[in-house]
């Protein structure tokens, strides 16, 4: 079995499965959730060799991660304790979010300037949140990724967001920025990112 950190033809294969799942299920607009974020984490973890296998498919702070903490460079994630009450927060703000998008942008509509603006904020604004928080031992940055271009194809917009090998041209720096609270670098790489896929629409 691959190390579940090991860039590995198994995880390129799960995660591909997950983003074929989340395109044929874009036109439905399903509610966004938590539990849609640790059935992702449980479906690219499959075939691979976890540290644990308490860590896949729960949350730090439930039973058996109660104070599993994670740092990235000199931060560390939200601490157990806490976490569970972040996740609602997060969930709630991330629904209410798409309530209103999806009022303003009608599957198959066209959109404006504006509006691609609107949608790759909420995608940065999800992925940041994700690390600032990382919820799970293992998988947030690839489990942020699955956030943004879960978001953006409920839009009709294209999985912009390379899910492995970690994306580069700042997606780092972005991330770290994330840990400190600030999303707004993230949305400066993400219209980068777009612009591969959208020249014209996303300058």
């Amino acid at each position: 079995m691959p190390n579940w950190d090991e860039d590995s033809p198994q995880l390129r294969q799960n995660l591909a499965r997950i983003v074929e799942e989340i395109s044929q299920q874009a036109i439905e607009r399903p509610t966004p959730s938590i539990e849609i974020a640790r059935r992702w984490q449980r479906l690219f973890m499959e075939g691979l060799k976890p540290l644990d296998a308490k860590y896949v498919g729960a949350f730090r702070g439930e039973p058996g991660l109660e104070k599993t903490r994670v740092r990235i460079g000199r931060r560390y994630g939200v601490p157990p304790g806490k976490l569970a009450q972040e996740l609602r927060e997060f969930e709630r703000k991330l629904q209410a979010a798409v309530v209103q998008l999806d009022k303003a942008l009608p599957v198959g509509a066209d959109i404006n300037a504006d509006e691609l603006a609107a949608i790759v904020d909420l995608c940065a604004w999800a992925h940041a949140e994700w690390v600032r928080m990382h919820p799970f031992a293992n998988g947030n940055g690839r489990t942020a990724r699955l956030w943004a271009n879960f978001l953006a194809m409920r839009y009709g917009l294209p999985p912009f967001v390379r899910l492995r090998p970690r994306p580069d041209e700042g997606y780092e720096a972005a991330g770290a920025k994330a840990m400190q609270g600030e999303w707004k670098p993230t949305a400066l790489v993400f219209r980068r990112f777009l612009r591969q896929f959208l020249p014209r629409s996303a300058d």
